[in-house]
Protein backbone atom coordinates (compact mmCIF):
# COMPACT_ATOMS: atom_id res chain seq x y z
CA UNK A 1 0.00 0.00 0.00
CA UNK A 2 1.25 3.60 -1.04
CA UNK A 3 2.21 5.87 1.47
CA UNK A 4 0.49 9.29 2.19
CA UNK A 5 2.86 12.35 2.47
CA UNK A 6 0.52 13.33 5.48
CA UNK A 7 -2.42 12.61 7.64
CA UNK A 8 -3.65 9.57 5.11
CA UNK A 9 -2.23 7.01 3.23
CA UNK A 10 -3.81 6.20 -0.21
CA UNK A 11 -6.65 4.26 -1.12
CA UNK A 12 -5.27 1.29 -3.35
CA UNK A 13 -8.22 -0.80 -5.22
CA UNK A 14 -8.80 -4.17 -3.94
CA UNK A 15 -11.61 -5.51 -6.46
CA UNK A 16 -14.96 -3.68 -5.63
CA UNK A 17 -13.24 -1.88 -2.45
CA UNK A 18 -10.54 0.23 -1.80
CA UNK A 19 -9.03 0.46 1.92
CA UNK A 20 -8.21 3.54 3.25
CA UNK A 21 -6.00 3.96 6.76
CA UNK A 22 -5.33 6.84 8.60
CA UNK A 23 -2.94 9.22 11.37
CA UNK A 24 -3.89 9.88 14.76
CA UNK A 25 -3.81 13.24 17.42
CA UNK A 26 -2.40 14.06 20.53
CA UNK A 27 -5.36 13.04 22.79
CA UNK A 28 -4.00 15.54 25.26
CA UNK A 29 -3.93 18.29 23.13
CA UNK A 30 -7.46 19.29 22.36
CA UNK A 31 -6.53 22.19 19.49
CA UNK A 32 -7.15 25.66 20.16
CA UNK A 33 -8.35 27.16 22.81
CA UNK A 34 -11.97 28.70 22.52
CA UNK A 35 -11.72 32.23 22.43
CA UNK A 36 -8.76 32.11 19.62
CA UNK A 37 -9.27 32.21 16.00
CA UNK A 38 -7.86 29.40 13.65
CA UNK A 39 -7.58 29.60 9.63
CA UNK A 40 -7.22 26.31 7.93
CA UNK A 41 -6.76 26.02 3.95
CA UNK A 42 -8.42 23.45 2.12
CA UNK A 43 -5.98 23.61 -1.10
CA UNK A 44 -7.79 23.32 -4.28
CA UNK A 45 -5.66 25.23 -6.28
CA UNK A 46 -7.95 28.25 -7.97
CA UNK A 47 -10.44 27.05 -5.90
CA UNK A 48 -8.85 26.85 -2.68
CA UNK A 49 -10.30 28.70 0.85
CA UNK A 50 -10.31 29.54 4.28
CA UNK A 51 -12.12 28.28 7.09
CA UNK A 52 -11.99 30.41 10.13
CA UNK A 53 -12.81 28.71 13.52
CA UNK A 54 -13.24 30.42 16.65
CA UNK A 55 -15.44 32.13 19.08
CA UNK A 56 -15.91 35.91 17.69
CA UNK A 57 -15.36 35.43 14.16
CA UNK A 58 -18.92 36.57 13.41
CA UNK A 59 -18.01 40.11 14.02
CA UNK A 60 -15.60 40.04 11.22
CA UNK A 61 -17.81 38.82 8.99
CA UNK A 62 -17.81 41.92 6.57
CA UNK A 63 -13.66 41.89 6.36
CA UNK A 64 -13.30 38.42 5.92
CA UNK A 65 -16.03 38.23 3.16
CA UNK A 66 -15.09 40.98 1.19
CA UNK A 67 -11.25 39.84 1.18
CA UNK A 68 -12.34 36.28 0.15
CA UNK A 69 -14.89 37.60 -3.01
CA UNK A 70 -14.23 40.93 -3.63
CA UNK A 71 -17.73 41.72 -3.74
CA UNK A 72 -19.46 44.70 -2.31
CA UNK A 73 -23.04 43.09 -1.92
CA UNK A 74 -24.26 40.32 0.26
CA UNK A 75 -27.14 38.23 -0.15
CA UNK A 76 -27.87 36.26 3.39
CA UNK A 77 -30.00 33.15 3.16
CA UNK A 78 -31.06 32.17 6.33
CA UNK A 79 -34.10 31.16 8.74
CA UNK A 80 -36.48 33.03 10.58
CA UNK A 81 -35.12 31.41 13.69
CA UNK A 82 -31.48 31.56 13.02
CA UNK A 83 -32.22 35.76 12.29
CA UNK A 84 -33.63 35.66 15.33
CA UNK A 85 -31.18 34.81 17.57
CA UNK A 86 -27.86 35.71 15.52
CA UNK A 87 -29.15 37.89 12.92
CA UNK A 88 -27.93 40.95 14.85
CA UNK A 89 -24.76 39.87 15.07
CA UNK A 90 -23.84 38.69 11.61
CA UNK A 91 -25.44 42.02 10.47
CA UNK A 92 -23.34 44.44 12.50
CA UNK A 93 -20.25 41.97 11.53
CA UNK A 94 -20.85 42.72 8.16
CA UNK A 95 -20.13 46.50 8.98
CA UNK A 96 -20.16 48.25 5.28
CA UNK A 97 -21.12 45.14 2.89
CA UNK A 98 -24.44 45.90 1.56
CA UNK A 99 -26.94 43.50 1.95
CA UNK A 100 -30.30 41.44 2.16
CA UNK A 101 -31.63 39.27 3.71
CA UNK A 102 -34.04 36.11 2.35
CA UNK A 103 -35.81 34.10 4.91
CA UNK A 104 -36.50 30.12 4.01
CA UNK A 105 -38.42 28.02 6.34
CA UNK A 106 -36.94 25.42 8.71
CA UNK A 107 -36.52 21.87 7.49
CA UNK A 108 -35.35 19.10 5.21
CA UNK A 109 -37.95 19.47 2.98
CA UNK A 110 -37.14 22.93 1.86
CA UNK A 111 -33.87 21.37 0.06
CA UNK A 112 -36.91 20.98 -2.81
CA UNK A 113 -36.79 22.31 -6.16
CA UNK A 114 -39.36 24.19 -5.61
CA UNK A 115 -37.97 26.09 -2.68
CA UNK A 116 -34.66 26.76 -5.07
CA UNK A 117 -36.90 28.42 -8.05
CA UNK A 118 -38.32 30.69 -5.62
CA UNK A 119 -35.11 31.80 -4.26
CA UNK A 120 -34.12 32.25 -7.95
CA UNK A 121 -37.02 34.33 -8.20
CA UNK A 122 -36.01 36.18 -5.38
CA UNK A 123 -32.76 37.16 -6.43
CA UNK A 124 -33.61 38.42 -9.61
CA UNK A 125 -35.91 40.85 -8.37
CA UNK A 126 -33.76 42.10 -5.80
CA UNK A 127 -30.97 42.45 -8.75
CA UNK A 128 -28.38 40.17 -7.82
CA UNK A 129 -25.87 39.99 -10.74
CA UNK A 130 -22.61 37.69 -10.85
CA UNK A 131 -20.73 40.15 -8.34
CA UNK A 132 -23.41 39.54 -5.43
CA UNK A 133 -22.46 37.09 -3.04
CA UNK A 134 -24.76 34.50 -1.23
CA UNK A 135 -24.36 34.02 2.29
CA UNK A 136 -25.80 30.76 3.96
CA UNK A 137 -26.30 31.77 7.19
CA UNK A 138 -27.89 28.51 9.05
CA UNK A 139 -27.41 24.84 9.39
CA UNK A 140 -26.81 21.86 6.99
CA UNK A 141 -30.24 22.54 5.10
CA UNK A 142 -29.18 26.46 4.64
CA UNK A 143 -25.98 25.69 3.38
CA UNK A 144 -26.74 23.43 0.99
CA UNK A 145 -29.76 24.93 -0.37
CA UNK A 146 -28.51 28.29 -1.00
CA UNK A 147 -24.91 26.92 -2.16
CA UNK A 148 -26.98 24.89 -4.98
CA UNK A 149 -29.10 28.62 -5.69
CA UNK A 150 -25.49 29.89 -5.65
CA UNK A 151 -24.05 27.35 -7.93
CA UNK A 152 -27.17 27.90 -10.47
CA UNK A 153 -27.87 30.95 -10.78
CA UNK A 154 -26.19 32.88 -14.01
CA UNK A 155 -24.24 29.77 -14.14
CA UNK A 156 -22.67 30.44 -10.60
CA UNK A 157 -22.28 33.23 -8.53
CA UNK A 158 -19.98 33.54 -5.60
CA UNK A 159 -20.99 31.80 -2.41
CA UNK A 160 -19.46 31.84 1.83
CA UNK A 161 -21.01 29.50 4.57
CA UNK A 162 -22.04 30.77 8.23
CA UNK A 163 -22.67 27.89 9.50
CA UNK A 164 -25.26 27.96 12.45
CA UNK A 165 -25.19 24.32 13.58
CA UNK A 166 -22.07 21.95 15.07
CA UNK A 167 -23.49 19.22 12.15
CA UNK A 168 -22.61 22.12 9.41
CA UNK A 169 -19.74 23.73 11.03
CA UNK A 170 -17.92 20.08 11.08
CA UNK A 171 -19.43 18.53 8.34
CA UNK A 172 -21.48 20.00 5.60
CA UNK A 173 -20.41 24.06 5.26
CA UNK A 174 -16.34 21.96 3.80
CA UNK A 175 -16.26 20.42 0.35
CA UNK A 176 -18.70 22.10 -1.64
CA UNK A 177 -21.45 19.66 -2.43
CA UNK A 178 -24.21 21.13 -2.86
CA UNK A 179 -27.98 19.96 -3.52
CA UNK A 180 -31.59 19.65 -3.22
CA UNK A 181 -33.30 16.67 -2.65
CA UNK A 182 -35.35 14.11 -4.62
CA UNK A 183 -38.91 12.10 -3.71
CA UNK A 184 -36.96 9.21 -4.64
CA UNK A 185 -33.66 9.83 -2.92
CA UNK A 186 -31.64 12.83 -0.63
CA UNK A 187 -29.30 15.12 -2.28
CA UNK A 188 -29.56 13.37 -5.59
CA UNK A 189 -29.63 16.48 -7.57
CA UNK A 190 -26.42 19.08 -7.20
CA UNK A 191 -22.97 20.10 -7.66
CA UNK A 192 -19.66 20.29 -6.41
CA UNK A 193 -19.41 23.91 -6.52
CA UNK A 194 -17.10 25.39 -3.54
CA UNK A 195 -17.42 28.49 -1.59
CA UNK A 196 -15.30 31.19 -1.01
CA UNK A 197 -14.85 31.23 2.44
CA UNK A 198 -16.22 29.61 5.88
CA UNK A 199 -17.03 30.77 8.50
CA UNK A 200 -17.51 28.70 11.79
CA UNK A 201 -18.24 30.57 15.13
CA UNK A 202 -18.88 28.37 17.96
CA UNK A 203 -21.00 31.08 19.93
CA UNK A 204 -23.83 30.42 17.75
CA UNK A 205 -23.83 26.39 19.03
CA UNK A 206 -25.24 28.31 22.47
CA UNK A 207 -28.45 28.70 20.96
CA UNK A 208 -28.53 25.69 19.51
CA UNK A 209 -31.52 22.80 20.38
CA UNK A 210 -30.35 19.54 22.56
CA UNK A 211 -31.44 17.68 20.06
CA UNK A 212 -29.45 19.32 16.73
CA UNK A 213 -26.71 19.52 18.60
CA UNK A 214 -26.42 16.07 19.71
CA UNK A 215 -27.41 14.98 16.32
CA UNK A 216 -23.87 16.92 15.29
CA UNK A 217 -21.81 14.81 17.37
CA UNK A 218 -22.94 11.75 15.27
CA UNK A 219 -20.49 13.47 12.65
CA UNK A 220 -17.59 13.91 14.61
CA UNK A 221 -17.63 10.65 15.73
CA UNK A 222 -17.95 10.09 11.70
CA UNK A 223 -14.97 11.93 11.35
CA UNK A 224 -12.91 10.32 13.78
CA UNK A 225 -14.07 6.49 13.38
CA UNK A 226 -12.96 7.08 9.78
CA UNK A 227 -9.44 9.09 10.30
CA UNK A 228 -7.96 9.94 13.50
CA UNK A 229 -7.86 6.78 16.62
CA UNK A 230 -6.88 9.63 18.61
CA UNK A 231 -9.57 11.87 18.01
CA UNK A 232 -11.68 9.15 18.92
CA UNK A 233 -9.98 8.12 22.08
CA UNK A 234 -10.62 11.73 22.91
CA UNK A 235 -13.91 11.68 22.33
CA UNK A 236 -13.99 8.14 24.75
CA UNK A 237 -12.21 10.53 27.71
CA UNK A 238 -14.03 13.57 27.04
CA UNK A 239 -17.59 12.88 25.94
CA UNK A 240 -19.25 14.75 29.21
CA UNK A 241 -17.40 17.69 28.22
CA UNK A 242 -18.49 17.20 24.54
CA UNK A 243 -22.05 16.63 25.47
CA UNK A 244 -22.19 19.97 27.69
CA UNK A 245 -20.75 22.40 24.80
CA UNK A 246 -17.72 23.66 26.77
CA UNK A 247 -15.95 25.66 24.84
CA UNK A 248 -12.49 23.95 24.58
CA UNK A 249 -14.01 20.90 23.35
CA UNK A 250 -16.09 22.45 20.54
CA UNK A 251 -13.42 24.46 19.60
CA UNK A 252 -11.02 21.11 19.09
CA UNK A 253 -14.19 19.09 17.72
CA UNK A 254 -14.79 21.84 14.93
CA UNK A 255 -11.31 22.23 14.32
CA UNK A 256 -10.22 18.84 13.88
CA UNK A 257 -12.85 17.66 12.19
CA UNK A 258 -12.73 20.51 9.75
CA UNK A 259 -8.56 19.40 9.11
CA UNK A 260 -9.71 15.94 8.26
CA UNK A 261 -12.58 16.68 6.28
CA UNK A 262 -10.20 19.52 4.12
CA UNK A 263 -7.62 17.21 3.79
CA UNK A 264 -9.89 14.17 1.84
CA UNK A 265 -11.43 16.99 0.08
CA UNK A 266 -8.07 18.14 -1.44
CA UNK A 267 -7.29 14.61 -2.19
CA UNK A 268 -10.66 13.86 -4.15
CA UNK A 269 -12.74 17.02 -4.71
CA UNK A 270 -15.05 15.22 -6.88
CA UNK A 271 -15.77 12.14 -4.98
CA UNK A 272 -13.85 9.50 -7.33
CA UNK A 273 -12.45 7.90 -4.69
CA UNK A 274 -11.06 8.46 -1.50
CA UNK A 275 -13.94 11.11 -0.09
CA UNK A 276 -15.79 8.44 -0.16
CA UNK A 277 -14.87 7.38 3.11
CA UNK A 278 -16.91 10.82 4.26
CA UNK A 279 -19.92 8.62 3.13
CA UNK A 280 -19.74 5.76 6.70
CA UNK A 281 -23.33 5.61 8.06
CA UNK A 282 -24.78 7.38 5.19
CA UNK A 283 -25.93 4.71 3.07
CA UNK A 284 -28.89 3.06 5.51
CA UNK A 285 -28.73 7.28 6.90
CA UNK A 286 -30.06 8.40 3.97
CA UNK A 287 -32.70 5.54 3.11
CA UNK A 288 -34.05 6.07 6.56
CA UNK A 289 -34.59 10.26 5.95
CA UNK A 290 -35.97 9.60 2.52
CA UNK A 291 -38.59 6.84 4.14
CA UNK A 292 -39.31 9.09 7.32
CA UNK A 293 -40.31 12.22 4.81
CA UNK A 294 -36.94 13.84 6.29
CA UNK A 295 -38.80 14.79 9.95
CA UNK A 296 -38.76 11.64 11.80
CA UNK A 297 -34.54 11.99 11.87
CA UNK A 298 -32.24 14.72 12.15
CA UNK A 299 -29.67 13.96 9.95
CA UNK A 300 -27.13 12.77 12.61
CA UNK A 301 -29.39 11.10 14.01
CA UNK A 302 -29.61 8.71 10.97
CA UNK A 303 -26.51 8.86 10.23
CA UNK A 304 -25.35 7.74 14.03
CA UNK A 305 -27.73 4.66 13.43
CA UNK A 306 -26.00 4.32 9.56
CA UNK A 307 -22.88 4.27 11.75
CA UNK A 308 -24.20 0.95 14.00
CA UNK A 309 -25.69 -0.43 11.28
CA UNK A 310 -22.03 -0.62 9.37
CA UNK A 311 -20.11 -1.28 12.15
CA UNK A 312 -22.41 -4.23 12.46
CA UNK A 313 -22.04 -5.27 8.92
CA UNK A 314 -17.74 -5.15 9.60
CA UNK A 315 -18.04 -7.29 12.11
CA UNK A 316 -20.47 -10.27 10.18
CA UNK A 317 -17.76 -9.81 7.42
CA UNK A 318 -14.63 -9.85 9.94
CA UNK A 319 -13.37 -6.91 8.71
CA UNK A 320 -13.97 -5.60 12.40
CA UNK A 321 -13.00 -7.31 15.58
CA UNK A 322 -16.24 -7.12 17.93
CA UNK A 323 -14.85 -5.25 20.42
CA UNK A 324 -14.02 -2.02 17.95
CA UNK A 325 -17.29 -2.06 16.91
CA UNK A 326 -18.82 -2.63 20.53
CA UNK A 327 -16.40 1.13 21.42
CA UNK A 328 -18.27 2.99 18.66
CA UNK A 329 -22.17 1.76 19.56
CA UNK A 330 -20.91 2.64 23.08
CA UNK A 331 -19.84 5.84 22.44
CA UNK A 332 -22.61 6.43 20.28
CA UNK A 333 -24.87 5.62 23.34
CA UNK A 334 -22.78 7.76 25.73
CA UNK A 335 -23.31 11.01 23.57
CA UNK A 336 -27.08 10.37 24.00
CA UNK A 337 -27.05 9.47 19.96
CA UNK A 338 -29.56 6.21 18.57
CA UNK A 339 -27.97 3.29 17.21
CA UNK A 340 -31.99 1.62 16.31
CA UNK A 341 -34.33 1.62 13.88
CA UNK A 342 -37.75 1.79 15.01
CA UNK A 343 -39.78 -0.84 13.22
CA UNK A 344 -39.30 0.60 9.67
CA UNK A 345 -39.86 -2.33 7.29
CA UNK A 346 -36.46 -4.05 5.80
CA UNK A 347 -37.76 -4.26 2.44
CA UNK A 348 -38.29 -0.62 2.18
CA UNK A 349 -35.01 0.64 3.61
CA UNK A 350 -33.44 -2.01 0.90
CA UNK A 351 -35.61 -0.55 -1.95
CA UNK A 352 -34.48 3.22 -0.68
CA UNK A 353 -30.55 2.35 -0.77
CA UNK A 354 -31.17 1.20 -4.39
CA UNK A 355 -31.84 4.67 -4.96
CA UNK A 356 -28.68 6.02 -3.00
CA UNK A 357 -26.18 7.90 -5.62
CA UNK A 358 -23.40 5.37 -3.90
CA UNK A 359 -25.50 2.58 -5.36
CA UNK A 360 -23.90 0.60 -8.39
CA UNK A 361 -26.25 -0.74 -10.26
CA UNK A 362 -28.97 -0.50 -8.05
CA UNK A 363 -26.60 -2.39 -5.44
CA UNK A 364 -25.99 -0.58 -2.48
CA UNK A 365 -22.14 0.17 -1.59
CA UNK A 366 -20.96 0.81 2.25
CA UNK A 367 -17.93 2.43 4.16
CA UNK A 368 -16.98 -0.42 6.59
CA UNK A 369 -14.19 0.52 9.79
CA UNK A 370 -11.31 -2.43 9.97
CA UNK A 371 -10.46 -0.67 12.47
CA UNK A 372 -11.80 2.97 14.54
CA UNK A 373 -9.54 5.36 12.26
CA UNK A 374 -9.26 2.96 9.21
CA UNK A 375 -12.31 2.06 6.49
CA UNK A 376 -12.49 0.21 3.69
CA UNK A 377 -14.52 1.75 0.51
CA UNK A 378 -17.16 0.91 -1.43
CA UNK A 379 -17.57 -2.24 -0.32
CA UNK A 380 -20.38 -4.69 -1.63
CA UNK A 381 -22.25 -6.20 1.09
CA UNK A 382 -24.60 -9.60 1.22
CA UNK A 383 -28.31 -8.53 1.02
CA UNK A 384 -28.51 -11.67 3.51
CA UNK A 385 -25.52 -9.63 5.73
CA UNK A 386 -27.25 -6.55 5.34
CA UNK A 387 -31.12 -7.51 5.89
CA UNK A 388 -30.09 -9.67 9.51
CA UNK A 389 -28.05 -6.47 10.67
CA UNK A 390 -31.19 -4.11 10.01
CA UNK A 391 -33.09 -6.88 11.86
CA UNK A 392 -30.77 -6.92 14.70
CA UNK A 393 -31.03 -2.96 15.00
CA UNK A 394 -34.96 -3.21 15.33
CA UNK A 395 -36.32 -3.14 11.50
CA UNK A 396 -39.37 -5.18 10.74
CA UNK A 397 -39.88 -8.46 9.09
Amino acid sequence: MARATDLYTEAVLFGSAASVSTGGCDVHKPGIAPDTEAALRVQLEERSYDIHVGSGVLARAGELIQAATGSPIGFVITHPIVNRHHGEALGKGLGDLARQTILVPSGERQKSLRRAAALWDELLSRGADRRSVVVAFGGGVIGDLAGFVAATYMRGIPYVQVPTTLLAQVDSSVGGKVAINHPKGKNLVGAFYQPCLVLADATVLTTLRARDYRAGLAEVVKHAVIADAGMFDWLAQNARAAARREPSAVSYMVRRSCEIKADVVRRDEREAGLRAMLNFGHTVAHALESLGGYRAFRHGEAVSVGMAAAVRIAQRMRLLPAEEGQRVEGLLATLGLPTRISSVPVVDIVKAMRSDKKAVAGSPRFVLPRAIGAVDIEVAVDPAVLRRVLVELGAAL
